[in-house]
């Protein structure tokens, strides 16, 4: 299927609470913890650690919340310009932002993706007191934190009716993804780094193809928007192009802004290019109803 790119020259960036607080239109940001201490690694392992959201709530909220996903080649975390700054900025377009500080995996391959769908559930589960619509809960995220926002849209569950945790009753799948110069795949073309975090030095071929989210879309996946520069030499933009592919060819609703420069990180998370993709992307996410079209 041919894929259409639009291309960008623009001359102008606790514990989880059984029984949710009530939320204010106004409230500082708020950390809440996951995992209360006990936090799974896969395969029915467990560590004592704990994991963090922080909720930035809007003055004027619409009913969408975001989870974000920062960068950092699954090696660090990029929780300012790429989390507390995304969602400074969503606060200003009546979206809630919630900036999820996931666990470094050093080859434990399942533990951020359990750390994201974690957050989903959480934000999910507290909708109706964050004054939230359940059925519009996305997730961003940027470089490595990029593959992690495509990785719950690619490996979701439904929740568990019997499950005596409340949260883990809803679904883990997000309802729309935005990905911003993302690692997608695992396989050739990908980011070396972030995948010798992810999965080891030495990974098996499943392994690599379980990761290599391109080659886990279905018809079930949600619909996402996605921006890469054409220059991005750390992490091509081939990477964006084969998801939005692989969307389409699954008759997946997705687009992909092809900016005209900027490399990895656009510039340092400013100028022409990184206001290109804020600004299409607040318009994606108006033309799908999941805010209010701009006046």
């Amino acid at each position: 299927m041919r894929l259409t790119i639009t291309i960008a020259f623009l001359a102008l960036f606790v514990s989880p609470p059984t029984t949710p607080a009530q939320a204010t239109p106004d409230a500082k940001p708020e950390r809440i913890a996951l995992w209360n201490k006990r936090a799974p690694i896969g395969d029915g392992a467990f560590e004592q650690t704990e994991v963090w959201i922080t909720l930035h709530r809007p003055q004027e909220p619409n009913g969408t919340a975001i989870v974000i996903c920062p960068g950092g080649g699954y090696g660090t975390l990029v929780v300012g310009p790429e989390g507390h700054g995304i969602a400074a900025w969503l606060n200003r377009h009546g979206i809630e932002g919630v900036v999820l500080e996931y666990r470094l995996p050093k080859g434990r391959s399942q533990v951020p993706l359990l750390d994201a769908q974690r957050a989903i559930r959480t934000v999910r589960a507290n909708a109706k007191m964050w004054k939230l619509d359940p059925e519009r809960i996305g997730i961003m995220g940027f470089s490595a934190g990029g593959h992690l926002a495509s990785t719950p849209g690619t490996h979701f569950a439904a929740g568990d009716a019997a499950a005596a945790d409340p949260i883990q009753r809803v679904s883990s799948r997000p309802d729309f993804m935005i990905l911003v110069y993302p690692v997608i795949t695992m396989g050739a073309g990908g980011h070396q780094g972030s995948r010798n975090n992810l999965l080891g030095k030495t990974p098996d071929a499943k392994l690599v193809e379980r990761f290599s989210n391109e080659q886990q879309v279905t018809a079930k996946t949600p619909p996402a928007f996605l921006a890469h520069a054409k220059d991005d030499r750390p992490v091509p933009p081939e990477n964006s192009k084969m998801f939005c592919e692989a969307l389409r060819a699954n008759k997946v609703p997705a687009e992909y802004l092809e900016l005209g420069s900027g490399g990895h990180g656009l510039n340092g998370y400013k100028g022409p290019m990184w206001d290109a993709w804020q600004k299409r992307s607040l318009a994606w996410l108006a033309e799908r109803k999941l805010v209010p079209a701009p006046e």
